[in-house]
């Protein structure tokens, strides 16, 4: 079924097979095969599910496709004989959970998920808070304070640091000349956030030593930034939002509800792996 289902034709036959636009709704029946009806919702569940690669296609060239894949699976089904293996069983049940807890969410975030709620996000998260001062430095690192201090006396000389950068030093950052970027407030180990934050815009710090080795610094620029707009941190406001709801509402079921997990106490968990005892 996969491998028809891969061979869609390049355009579909929609216009001769289409219905009446006032008819067309969820129930319409499409197709029947020996007396099992299939809709336009079937359909449409199927398009929604598949890989994708083919989501980017336009519905004309997959109608014709995604039919004749509901009919396969149909005629498949009605020739099968006898008792579905537990695996199915499972998988079916499994589905069902899977599905029906979306359904529930779904109905959550209509209730919860509302521009109010979005809103008491952002003044939670920014609020009354005090912007923190970003730096922007570059830096030389070398193994020893005697290289530190040599360099700081090229730079104080004349020498221009980024290129004193590439050809000197033995961070990551040489190549660039040094730059490190913007960067606040416990980003940087604490004796280079120091010396960074001594410095005016354009001094060159005296060495700094760290565990990486020895650093010659300079501040390029600072920054206050402001508190982004709302529109700007919306859709990252809407992910904590979702994720708060759901982890409170699980929560209050979990309190109202009674849940036995004792059995799992005598599982082994490498049974996980036993696709036996499911055939």
């Amino acid at each position: 079924m996969k491998k028809r289902f891969l061979s869609l034709p390049a355009l579909g036959l929609v216009a001769a097979m289409a219905l009446p636009a006032a008819a067309q709704d969820a129930d319409t029946v499409v197709a029947t095969v020996n007396g099992t009806d299939i809709t336009i919702g079937h359909m449409i569940v199927a398009r929604a599910s598949l890989p994708q690669q083919f989501q980017q296609l336009p519905n004309d060239v997959l109608f014709n496709g995604i039919l004749e894949q509901l009919i396969n699976q149909t005629l498949l089904s009605q020739a099968f004989d006898g008792e579905l293996p537990k695996r199915t069983e499972l998988q079916i049940e499994n589905e069902t959970r899977s599905l029906t807890a979306g359904e529930e969410l779904e109905s959550l975030f209509q209730e919860k998920l509302t521009d109010e709620a979005i809103q008491s996000a952002y003044d939670a998260k920014y609020e009354g808070v005090t912007p923190q001062e970003e730096y922007n430095a570059s830096h030389i690192l070398v193994e020893t304070e005697e290289e530190a201090k040599a360099i700081k006396a090229e730079i104080e000389g004349g020498a221009d640091f980024a290129a004193t950068a590439r050809e000197k030093s033995t961070g990551p950052s040489g190549p660039n000349g040094g730059e490190l970027g913007w960067f606040g407030s416990g980003a940087m180990v604490p004796s280079f956030e120091a010396a960074v934050i001594a410095l005016e815009v354009g001094e060159v710090s005296d060495p700094v030593q760290t565990q990486f080795g020895w650093h010659v610094i300079i501040l390029n620029e600072t920054r206050t930034p402001e508190a982004p707009a709302l529109d700007e941190v919306r859709e990252e406001l809407t992910e904590e939002v979702r994720g708060t709801t759901v982890e409170t509402y699980v929560a209050e079921l979990t309190a109202g509800a009674q849940i036995d997990q004792s059995g799992a106490a005598e599982v082994d968990p490498s049974v996980l792996s036993d696709l036996t005892l499911v055939e």
